[in-house]
């Protein structure tokens, strides 16, 4: 009997933790088609640029838990940097995109990747992707380049294809692994911890979209307010 079933016949409810996670990078490096790919399992070949943030959310099922994503795809104009703290702040997660065509996106990834870690939540769990896999051959930015950047500050790293979907959900995933599931719900932002590799996660589609949202963090059983 799997883990599922035995709970569904102890009578146990699963537990339901909830998240902010906000995607950073410079404009057009594809921060939007990624998250699109991942909620909806779409691809448009003309998106048009985030103006200020875009909100939705996913839910995804880590072994016994479920994670409720709150996803913040900030814009990558420059006029739009000083909005990005409102984004990133309280949030537990981000991922940063460059776009692997495109060696000035990178080191602008770079810059992103420094200003959360000195302002952002001391404990985020931070991934680096590197969009556009699709386009190898025209990459500016090489994998060991990018690879020794993540190792050397702790990041989660994947080259990412919003087009042809290659390690989208899995980056989604690692991070998903990442964050705490057990943490005092009294004190969302505290107790971070690893998960285990070897956890199965299962994807669901989104039942709601909307706008706003709390700094997330909150772990309970399933069908508490």
């Amino acid at each position: 009997m799997s883990n599922n079933n035995r709970q569904a016949a102890n009578g146990q409810a699963t537990r339901t933790c909830q998240f902010k996670m906000v995607l950073l990078g410079e404009s057009a490096v594809g921060k939007s088609s990624l998250v699109l790919r991942f909620v909806k399992g779409q691809f448009h070949e003309y998106q048009e640029s985030t103006i200020g943030a875009a909100f939705l959310t996913q839910t995804v099922s880590v072994d016994d838990t479920t994670v409720k994503l709150e996803l913040w795809d900030t814009a990558g104009q420059e006029r739009y940097h000083s909005l990005a703290p409102m984004y990133y702040r309280g949030a537990q997660a981000a991922i940063v995109v460059y776009d692997i065509t495109n060696a000035d996106t990178f080191s602008r990834a770079k810059v992103w990747v420094k200003e959360l870690q000195r302002q952002a939540a001391p404990n985020i769990v931070i991934a680096l992707a590197g969009n556009k896999a699709d386009l190898s051959a025209k990459r500016q930015v090489e994998v060991t380049e990018a690879q020794t950047y993540a190792e050397e500050n702790g990041l989660i790293f994947m080259e990412t294809s919003a087009k042809t979907a290659m390690n989208v959900n899995d980056i989604f995933m690692a991070i998903a692994r990442k964050l705490p599931k057990t943490q005092d719900v009294s004190n969302p932002t505290g107790g971070r911890g690893r998960g285990n590799d070897g956890q199965s996660i299962t994807v669901t589609r989104p039942t709601n979209q909307r706008v706003g949202g709390n700094d997330g963090g909150c772990c309970g059983s399933s069908g508490t307010k």
